[in-house]
């Protein structure tokens, strides 16, 4: 009968000295290993017993963020949608909690909401009501301009009523459909168009087909257009017909009709072109000529892509 299959009481069995030894030696010797293997894991350790630490990276000079004549911090905080005011309180006091790059643990603090940086856990927080974020659905024909000159059918025709002063957020051409953003964040809105920030944007294309396999390769490597290369970060045929096929096009670049005079000169000239998505914000199902506002996780999640 093996020692795993006796009866609880039958007592088990006495171990010889030499081996009793032998198993000592051999659990002594797997502490060792044990312990020479965790000292691996410390990064920049010489020896496996003498791990040293990463250095830390020098604090700079505290500075004073409190504004007597602001708002007490948590109270913004709550009102942006962070929380109720005590979870806005129990989130400064254990440091989460950032106003113009410094850590505040103090209630008492208050700030200026216009012209202060709050962030929580790394995410940006909108503190200021006056700031407007809109997704719209621009239709065929549209314009992308506050004033045609031309009398064409324009942004003004949509958002002309506002009291705020909206930017656009790039441009679409009076051919193309889809997702345009606009806000009244100047800051916001360059970042999200100048190319240097790498905030993506995706594009669903028909084009007359059907699609080589070479083209994708073509495009990401980059082509050459009149005013320069360009590359897209990510290119798939989504549809295949006889005679065209959809294809969905990401790139950062902002260029005039970029999209179009790229894939006519890998010859695929496109019929039909609609931005579906800027960074983290999808068309979805809004319909052609409305527009909605952003929420503020929404909201919170331009910050981060255009690094603010």
């Amino acid at each position: 009968m093996s020692e795993y299959s006796r009866s609880p009481r039958q007592p088990r069995k006495r171990q010889s000295g030499s081996t009793a030894k032998g198993a000592a030696r051999g659990r002594s010797a797997g502490k060792s290993a044990s312990k020479r293997g965790a000292g691996a894991r410390f990064a920049g350790s010489t020896k496996p017993s003498q791990p040293t630490k990463l250095p830390k990276r020098p604090a700079g000079p505290p500075v004073d963020v409190h504004d007597p004549e602001g708002v007490r911090l948590q109270k913004l905080m709550a009102a942006a949608g962070v929380g109720s005011r005590r979870v806005c309180e129990n989130l400064i006091e254990q440091g989460r909690v950032e106003v113009d790059g410094q850590v505040v643990t103090e209630l008492g603090v208050r700030i200026n909401p216009r012209t202060q940086v709050v962030h929580v856990d790394g995410e940006r927080v909108n503190l200021d009501e006056d700031r407007v974020y809109l997704a719209f659905n621009k239709p065929k024909g549209v314009v992308t301009t506050m004033n045609d000159e031309l009398g064409r059918v324009s942004l003004a025709d949509y958002v002309g009523n506002r009291e705020q002063r909206l930017f656009h957020v790039g441009r679409l051409d009076a051919d193309t459909e889809g997702l345009l953003l606009l806000t009244n964040d100047g800051d916001l809105a360059h970042r999200l168009q100048h190319p240097s920030h790498g905030v993506l944007k995706t594009y669903l294309a028909t084009v007359r087909g059907p699609v080589g396999k070479d083209v994708g390769r073509q495009l990401r490597q980059g082509v050459e257009l009149e005013d320069g290369p360009v590359q897209v970060d990510s290119f798939k045929v989504v549809d295949s017909q006889p005679g065209k096929a959809i294809v969905e096009v990401v790139l950062h670049e902002g260029r005039k009709h970029v999209v179009r005079r790229m894939l006519e000169s890998v010859g695929h000239p496109v019929v039909e072109l609609v931005r579906t998505e800027v960074g983290p914000i999808r068309l979805a199902d809004l319909r052609s000529g409305r527009m909605r506002r952003l929420n503020k996780a929404e909201v919170g999640a331009l910050y981060k892509a255009a690094g603010l």
